[in-house]
């Protein structure tokens, strides 16, 4: 329909010329006293006459005030249906969260105060442009709500409510900063599987099916509209969004069981309201984050991550977390050690072997029923405060005894026919159904910082008997996601080729994620032996043979960008050592050692080709060069102030 000048000049109605120039005001008096007057900060005392100016009952603006930060985007209407849609599901019901946090706070003669930061979606940006903001916007966002919560200079406690790959991660880190002070996380949950269909992360794939002829137009367009069947919550496989509410919970921030609830469901609404109940306890025993945000509490994280099968992502964003609660990062070195020790115990999409959905995982008893097992191994310590208020070892024997638990496991068998000791193992079951450690670390001549590769992903068949697994092919080398993309969808990736994927880091692409790669090599006939080495990241989704985080990235002097058309490379993962390689083993002039290639690619300028992507934009420049200095990658890709001062200071 055209739009007209007169249109947008002007609307009809007299209604839109009365106006008025005075108001009555809120009726009585703002319970202050002579000493407050005298002492109390003018913000603190005009704050209170704002309350009132938004309807607070005057007499109860001394309540004690707690803030409620969010991530959420869109505009609902009562009834649901949308007005303005937000940028994913994620984020799409959250405020119902918000609302019955604040209503409970209510209740309890507090003052609770909202405030969002909403955040993007790391799906809707595969391929695209946006995808170089994706990561740099976590620091953007946690900046923000840390501004946000000093904002409110009286505020007790703070409530955040999040869901997805980086608004979940921003929230954990702002909370994390929050000291003596009492802070409670609320995990926005996940959304539901359609009855007939594919789930988010297959649907992603349809293009590139559809390219390779495999499916008909109509099949994705059916697809395409079914995938996210419930019109909240975070995808339904063990991505980063999913991965984040495990560690939530596994940090202790957040309550028990309340990761991987399904989105818009009573048991999912009453977790926020218990949440609200948190807080304010915490805040009446004296408890802040300071005493949830532990050593023992990130060890417990990372364990938790292990034995779930978690995403990679959560390397990036565990120690950005522990850098704002001002703990040690977590090194490659703990990293390796952790995922040597724990067994993976979750049998969840995208790693399998069946590869349940995370609302399953949720009705098998998700993180509680997996800590159960990892107490009985003696893997986790149970002795670290939570935001109940207690120690995990109370929530535990609660949980084991709980009709909760014994409700829920009983749904999922009604339901789906699922066996919930099928969905999370014991270290035995799972062993005997062939579930290994999650991650592990390559290094060699072409990643001498490190890389990472979920080994869970890597196909079955490709392990050999000693559970390593072994590939060496010629390396196909891409400088931009969309050069590889076309190579593949065109089929010009063949049977043993090595992926090169380069000025995907942080200087080059904002260290992008690409799973448009992973997935549409997913979609080759020939895929399983197909791998991929990138400077770049992966989404949670990912499966293959697929490393990632390959440091030096190429734009910072690293050996993977002076490969060439053609080089071979020799990948090995050895899945029960969790110990890796990724060599140059031969040119054009033949195969030669590891040792060989290390002093061939010192002697190799860096390709002429290397460049940063054309649309970069400037504020991930930015991004970049200051989390260059504050540890980079293995850091957490955080902004170490007192390391990005002493940079500048050192260069005048």
């Amino acid at each position: 329909m055209p739009v007209t000048f007169e249109s947008v000049i002007e609307s009809a109605g007299d209604d839109l010329f009365r106006i008025a120039t005075h108001a009555r005001g809120p009726q009585g008096a703002l319970p202050i006293t002579a000493e407050m007057l005298r002492n109390a900060p003018s913000g603190n005392l005009f704050g209170l006459t704002q309350n009132a100016g938004m309807g607070w009952d005057p007499a109860r603006v001394l309540d004690p005030e707690f803030l409620i930060l969010s991530t959420h985007g869109g505009l609902r209407a009562e009834d649901g249906s949308p007005i303005a849609l937000g940028f994913h599901s994620g984020h799409w019901e959250v405020g119902l969260l918000v609302a019955g946090a604040a209503r409970e706070l209510k209740l309890l003669q507090a003052v609770p105060f909202a405030g969002a930061c909403t955040d993007p979606c790391d799906g809707r940006t595969q391929g695209t442009t946006g995808m170089m903001d994706s990561l740099p916007y976590r620091n953007d966002a946690a900046m923000v709500l840390r501004r946000l919560m000093r904002s409110l200079p009286t505020r007790r406690g703070v409530l955040g409510v999040a869901t997805c790959d980086k608004g979940l991660p921003a929230m954990m880190m702002a909370l994390a900063s929050s000291g003596a002070l009492p802070a409670v996380l609320v995990p926005g949950g996940v959304t539901l599987l359609p009855e007939q269909g594919e789930d988010a992360g297959k649907v992603q794939t349809i293009g590139a099916r559809f390219a390779q002829q495999q499916i008909t137009l109509e099949y994705a367009a059916e697809m395409g509209c079914k995938a996210c069947a419930s019109p909240g919550g975070g995808c339904q496989f063990l991505g980063t969004a999913a991965t984040s509410q495990v560690v939530g919970e596994a940090l202790g921030l957040s309550l028990p069981h309340t990761a991987l609830a399904p989105s818009g469901h009573p048991i999912w609404l009453d977790a926020a309201k218990r949440s609200a109940r948190a807080l304010l306890r915490m805040h009446q025993a004296g408890i802040g984050v300071r005493d949830v945000l532990t050593p023992a509490a990130l060890r417990n994280a990372m364990v938790l991550h292990a034995a779930f099968g978690g995403s990679t992502n959560l390397l990036l964003h565990i120690p950005a977390i522990a850098f704002h609660a001002g703990l040690r990062r977590p090194s490659v070195e703990d990293w390796a050690e952790v995922n040597r020790e724990v067994p993976r115990l979750v049998d969840a999409l995208p790693n399998g072997p069946r590869g349940f959905a995370t609302v399953q995982v949720f009705l098998a008893g998700a993180v509680p029923e997996v800590m159960l097992h990892l107490r009985a191994a003696g893997l986790l310590d149970t002795t670290v405060k939570t935001v109940t208020g207690e120690k995990l070892e109370v929530s535990l024997d609660w949980w084991e005894k709980s009709e909760r638990r014994a409700a829920l496991r009983r749904e999922l068998q009604q339901l789906d026919n699922i066996d919930p000791d099928e969905v999370i193992m014991s270290p035995d079951r799972a062993r005997s159904r062939g579930l290994t450690s999650t991650v592990c670390f390559p290094t060699g001549n072409l990643a001498p910082e490190g890389s990472v590769i979920k080994s869970t992903a890597i196909d079955p068949s490709l392990i050999d008997d000693a559970n390593v697994y072994h590939h060496r092919g010629p390396a196909r080398v891409f400088t931009t996601e969309e050069a590889a993309i076309e190579a593949i969808k065109s089929g010009r990736i063949g049977h043993g080729d090595v992926v090169v994927l380069i000025c995907g880091g942080p200087r080059g692409a904002g260290m992008q994620e690409t799973y448009q790669v992973t997935s549409a090599l997913k979609m080759l006939p020939h895929c399983k032996h197909v791998a991929v080495i990138t400077d770049a990241r992966f989404s949670g989704v990912s499966t293959g043979a697929c490393i990632g985080h390959v440091s030096p990235e190429a734009l910072a002097g690293g050996p993977i960008g002076k490969v060439s058309e053609g080089d071979l490379i020799d990948i090995m993962v050895d899945r029960a050592r969790l110990t890796g390689a990724v060599h140059l083993v031969g040119d054009a002039s033949g195969e030669f050692g590891a040792d060989e290639g290390t002093r061939q690619l010192a002697a190799r300028s860096p390709r002429a080709d290397l460049r940063p992507h054309p649309d970069l934009p400037e504020d991930t420049r930015l991004w970049a060069a200051l989390v260059h200095a504050s540890g980079g990658v293995w850091g957490g890709c955080v902004y170490d102030t007192e390391k990005i001062v002493a940079a500048l200071d050192s260069n005048n």
